[in-house]
């Protein structure tokens, strides 16, 4: 019941919403938000989120009975539930329009996404539902839409590492591996056609590399920040284009 009135809250400030997307564990919270939403207003869709690596419910929604995991590996540890409730398993069942899964990747995304956007801090638990939203995981596109963010406890290092990984896979943060002849002005050379090109250099390394077949040669490391992956790309070509070979290019 007290989590019903979460679905109580979103109809007083928004009556005309479309769809409620909400984050599953055991399904307690999405139960008393869809129970409450469906007897005010059955016409609004209501959507559960659970992480890839923890799908108790999807699974056992699908298979229309409840099921157990063996084991439940996500960053949203705050949902990572084996085996859903029997009362919220008929709960769901009836009054959840429909159930969706997003990965790790997707997870990590929405939480730079709220950081970056909303200023708001969520853990993973928390940010599923807005994953699921980013990336067209339920048909709400042009459709007002609450999600409901339902925790910002959220490790500092375990942060740190959704904010990278972020960064990588959104083109902002990359590593060049560009293998040079070991002689004066290389690294001087590379540095112009990435800054000509708009990039940040945050680290360099240069290392003489046994793997390497020229005696004489050497790799150049360079992690650098660009605006998304296509100014990666640009810069990448520059440099194929000035004559430098890139190995083991990393997005």
């Amino acid at each position: 019941a007290g989590q019903g009135t979460i679905g109580l809250e979103i109809l007083d400030d928004l009556p005309e919403v479309d769809a409620v997307v909400v984050p599953i564990g055991g399904g307690g919270l999405i139960s008393g938000v869809a129970f409450a939403i469906k007897q005010l207003n059955p016409k609004i869709k209501v959507y559960g989120v659970q992480a890839a690596g923890a799908p108790s419910m999807f699974n056992s929604i699908h298979d229309n009975k409840i099921e157990r995991l063996e084991s439940v590996s996500t960053l949203a540890d705050g949902i990572a539930v084996k085996e859903p409730g029997k009362n919220t398993f008929e709960l769901c069942r009836k009054y959840v329009d429909e159930i969706v899964t997003v990965s790790e990747d997707e997870i990590s995304g929405a939480i730079l996404a709220l950081i970056e956007q909303q200023k708001l801090i969520a853990e993973g638990a928390g940010a599923v539902s807005v994953a699921a939203v980013m990336f067209n995981k339920v048909p709400v596109k042009g459709k007002k839409v609450v999600c409901v963010v339902s925790g910002g406890n959220i490790d500092v290092t375990i942060l740190n590492r959704v904010i990278r990984r972020g960064l990588v896979k959104s083109g902002r943060s990359g590593m060049l591996n560009i293998e040079l002849l070991d002689k004066p002005g290389q690294l001087l050379g590379v540095s112009e056609i990435i800054a000509k090109h708009g990039g940040n250099v945050t680290t360099v390394r240069h290392e003489r590399a046994d793997e390497n077949p020229d005696i004489n040669g050497c790799f150049l490391r360079i992690q650098l920040e660009t605006r998304n992956s296509e100014h990666l790309e640009e810069i990448r070509q520059a440099l194929i284009e000035a004559g430098y070979k890139l190995v083991d290019y990393i997005k």
